[in-house]
């Protein structure tokens, strides 16, 4: 479409679900909150529909929202431009994350067919969705997953239409600037994301209940004089999805349309039958597991069963017993605990949503055996399955009532039957944990309920449309979180040099006697030493969370290494060290995890599956890990070739050698044909880079640009992206259009543009200019090099440019100087931000650039508007005025929306130096 153009009329919400959603119709409640959330423009606080009534369409109102809104000025509009969708778990089967890569898919699809002639209503929701991008270029809807301890992706810039998946820790640590997977660098980007122009959806959010509460409470300890954007979207737009609320809030629920509406009546009144099996004592885990072969032998046939346990250790324990009597019953034991790596979670999601022998929702099987799905609360939310039989142990009102969703979910089955097991609460220590793991007293209140409600049959009805009435209101107690001060928000906004024993931020949003404390673990065959870059960098899919007092006491004896700050480079640690969201790298060799996720028990070979995407790492010990084989001579002649001949010809055919003599052996984990195929696609010429093993990569994969603390001389697509005047100006445009996208006020988007264009005059530096060229300063001045990742450190050091030192203290310090040129009248609060958003545009100077040893009596000079302009160029002068600017600027911006501000600035930066879709 060209510039100016009209848009495409919004269609009705009607027609787009039908169209994302094969043709069905929206239920009433679909197409009525549509409508209110249009008229409104504004979401109600609470989506109180039941379980298997469709809540994930909310992604399908929220997007079809935000297309609407797209032909008003961007100062004019309320439906926030990111959608986040947020789950009190990691999920192994999140229907809502295939929903949202479906719409997606079918928008990009419609876009990029439009000029055929594509008028349907997805085409038109894709076209004005792309309006809203910076320069109408951009993905009509960007979807991103942070389930994991690592996250690199995340939306292009601010103003791309989103939808994020995560979890609450990942949201909640990102809100609060200590974002989980975020390098201390890219935090207040991820900061801007999560706090500013968000629509946050919470699943079942009485899980969630601190984090509800947490953003209210920000908004009073952090209030801006002059917010960013327009309205509510300076702050995260809340919204609780849950059957089991508060009556008493702004919530919308069914009516009597709804009730009457065939295909919702069948799921209300679908026949669930729970029988309570009250035991006065017994074995947790022998009670699950008889009460699932129970309903097995009852049914006689080949069926479906869910068994739920509170805990990954009692799911893991109830699951070993009925596999160990799998090949004697015929049936198909399969275990989900939410501890997986997404890689291997695949294999299990792949085998319980197969329509023909798992359970998903809407399919009709042919069973040749049973199938029984042991898991823990993971399964509760987020998963569209549906089993003909329930197994669970005691638990509180809201899980119970997620729990039996999972139950004949649409009404199809005739004899649907669940079994509540209820033992007796186990003795605690300490005083303040009475009850049950996990929900305290409340089964005792459960099962008062149930034993009232329970028939001359022993048999409870908790048919949807019955339950709530049945169970009562919930009596949980989430518990306390700690009171938000203004002081430590201002703490975690210093995101560049966090101090010594600062608050941990986990217990305001998770509460203080559950709050998440759990870190990350990979498995790597290559574990590079400390100080040492890690090679392929992590992804969120090879990684398990596992709570921290958990980790510790099995790896208590263990040497080990984690992810450092800056995302990439790996530092020595102990296991009593380690902090929520930390990362640690262990090596496949120590075992502890199998198919189906953390084991402990484990001692198995574990597949590092970083390699299949990545290439083959030049280390003996990590080959031997990997492939079981001792390849060290191969090894070493790949990597130093032979003196006589040719050094990279040489080191190129021992390459050719290592890789025949891998052929001769196949990994445990993967088939002889996976494995030659990947053998295949190794390109034979080493590559070394500094700080990093050497490696054979592959020749056909390739990833979007990945920004971290070490892109000071990162490869330049174009010359716009190399010479220095140049790569200014295209990253002040695209800032000027990501600006007014978003709707930020002239004045203010004015001073960002003019950082983006100044971000760099430092870098005119000639030691600065002698590292980027490699030699002799070139003319004109460079921003990027084209030098190999291999040569920076001999070439920084070769070019007098001090270790540790930043070039954006320079640009700050020129950009001061030509200020105090320009006329007086100026408004100084914009002046700060100017300065603010040049030095920190690394995501420094928050608040403070470090000095470094430096020294040198030469300035540095560039010319700005026509002025030449110099500076003193000593890196060890500290600007001590920097802190006290940026409490300013965050006292009238607000912490969240001066981070956006920066984000405009740095993601723009980062998209020019890639040339192309950054993550």
């Amino acid at each position: 479409m060209s510039v100016g153009s009209p848009l495409p009329a919004i269609p009705a919400f009607g027609d787009f679900y039908a169209a994302v959603n094969d043709g069905r119709q929206p239920f009433p409640w679909q197409a009525r909150l549509a409508e209110q959330v249009l008229a409104e423009g504004r979401w109600p606080a609470e989506i109180g529909i039941p379980t298997g009534l469709g809540k994930t369409s909310c992604l399908d109102v929220a997007v079809w929202w935000l297309a609407a809104e797209a032909e008003r000025n961007p100062q004019e509009r309320r439906a926030p431009t990111r959608i986040w969708w947020v789950v009190n778990r990691r999920l192994l089967v999140d229907a809502t994350a295939e929903h949202a890569d479906r719409i997606a898919e079918l928008l990009r699809e419609s876009a990029a067919s439009r000029a055929k002639g594509d008028h349907s209503a997805i085409g038109s929701v894709a076209l004005r969705l792309k309006h809203l991008t910076a320069d109408g270029t951009g993905e009509p809807l960007q979807v991103e997953k942070l389930r994991g301890g690592v996250a690199l992706g995340r939306p292009r810039d601010p103003a791309q239409p989103s939808i994020i998946l995560s979890t609450v820790p990942m949201f909640g640590s990102r809100l609060l600037f200590r974002g989980y997977g975020s390098s201390r660098s890219m935090r207040p980007i991820d900061a801007a994301l999560a706090g500013t122009d968000s629509l946050v959806l919470v699943d079942e959010a009485h899980l969630a209940i601190h984090l509800m509460r947490l953003v209210p409470a920000l908004r009073e300890c952090g209030p801006a004089d002059a917010p960013v954007l327009p309205g509510d979207r300076s702050w995260p737009q809340v919204v609780s999805l849950t059957a089991t609320g508060d009556v008493d809030a702004d919530r919308f629920e069914l009516d009597d349309e709804d009730r009457s509406h065939g295909v919702v009546q069948q799921r209300l009144s679908a026949r669930k039958r729970l029988e309570v099996r009250n035991r006065r004592n017994g074995d947790l885990v022998k009670e699950l597991a008889d009460a699932t072969l129970d309903l097995l032998r009852d049914a006689g046939r080949a069926t479906s069963c869910v068994v739920f346990a509170n805990t990954p250790a009692d799911a893991r324990q109830v699951f070993i017993h009925i596999k160990s009597q799998q090949d004697r019953l015929g049936l198909d034991a399969l275990l989900l605990t939410g501890r997986s790596r997404e890689c291997d979670a695949e294999a299990v999601r792949a085998r319980v949503v197969d329509p023909e022998h798992g359970a998903p929702s809407g399919h009709d099987q042919n069973r040749d055996k049973s199938l029984v799905v042991v898991a823990t609360q993971t399964l509760e939310v987020g998963a569209d399955v549906d089993f003909e039989f329930l197994v669970t142990e005691q638990c509180g009102t809201r899980a119970l009532v997620q729990r039996l969703g999972r139950l004949n979910r649409l009404g199809r089955y005739s004899g649907s039957r669940a079994i509540y097991v209820h033992l007796p609460a186990p003795s605690r220590k300490a005083a303040d944990l009475d009850g049950w793991p996990v929900y305290g007293g409340e089964p005792e209140t459960v099962l008062e309920r149930l034993e009232r409600a329970q028939g001359l049959e022993g048999e409870v009805d908790v048919a949807p449309q019955l339950v709530r009435d049945l169970l009562g209101a919930p009596n949980d107690d989430p518990g306390r979180a700690p009171e938000l001060l203004p002081a430590l928000l201002w703490e975690w906004a210093k995101t560049t040099t966090p101090p010594p024993g600062e608050a941990p931020v986990e217990p305001y949003f998770s509460g203080i006697a559950d709050a998440d404390r759990s870190a990350s673990v990979m498995w790597r065959c290559h574990v590079p030493p400390s100080g040492d870059r890690l090679w392929p960098r992590p992804r969120d899919t090879e990684t398990v969370d596992i709570p921290l007092r958990e980790l510790r006491d099995e790896l208590e004896d263990d040497e080990l290494i984690r992810l450092g700050s800056d995302g990439v480079t790996v530092e020595a640690t102990t296991a009593l060290r380690l902090k929520p969201g930390d990362i640690v790298v262990l090596p496949t060799d120590r075992g502890l995890l199998d198919e189906f996720g953390w084991s402990p028990e484990s001692n198995g070979i574990v597949a590092d599956v970083s390699l299949a995407v990545s290439g083959l790492p030049l280390d003996a010990l990590a080959l031997r890990r990997y492939c079981g084989v001792d390849v060290a001579h191969e090894v070493r002649q790949a990597l130093q070739g032979d003196a006589e001949e040719s050094e990279d010809d040489e080191r190129e055919e021992a390459a050719e050698g290592l890789v025949e003599a891998l052929r001769a052996c196949s990994p445990s984990y993967c088939g002889e044909d996976e494995w030659h195929g990947f053998l295949d696609r190794l390109d034979t010429t080493p590559v070394d880079v500094a700080s990093e093993v050497s490696r054979l990569v592959l020749r056909d994969t390739s990833f979007p640009a990945l920004y971290d603390e070490f892109d000071e001389v990162s490869l330049a697509g174009d010359r716009a992206a190399v010479e220095l005047d140049l790569h200014g100006l295209a990253v002040g445009e695209r800032a000027r259009q990501v600006a007014a996208a978003l709707g930020v006020g002239a004045a203010v988007a004015s001073a960002v543009g003019r950082a983006a264009d100044l971000h760099d005059v430092g870098k005119a530096d000639e030691r600065f200019q002698r590292w980027l060229s490699d030699g002799e300063p070139s003319r004109p001045a460079l921003a990027k090099s084209r030098l190999s990742r291999s040569r920076w450190a001999e070439a920084r050091a070769a070019a007098g440019w001090p270790r540790g030192a930043r070039h954006e203290e320079l640009s700050a310090r020129l950009v001061q100087n030509w200020l105090q040129c320009q006329e007086p009248a100026r408004d100084e609060q914009l002046d700060e931000l100017l300065i603010h958003l040049v030095v920190s545009h690394h995501g420094r100077g928050r608040p403070f650039i470090m000095p470094v040893s430096d020294g040198t009596l030469s300035p540095v000079r560039c010319e700005i508007g026509g002025v030449t302009v110099t500076a003193c160029a000593d890196l060890s002068v500290a600007d001590w005025e920097q802190p006290e600017r940026f409490a300013r600027l965050n006292l009238h911006y607000g912490a969240w929306g001066l981070a956006l501000l920066e984000a405009v600035v740095r993601q723009a930066d980062h998209m020019v130096s890639a040339g192309g879709d950054v993550r």
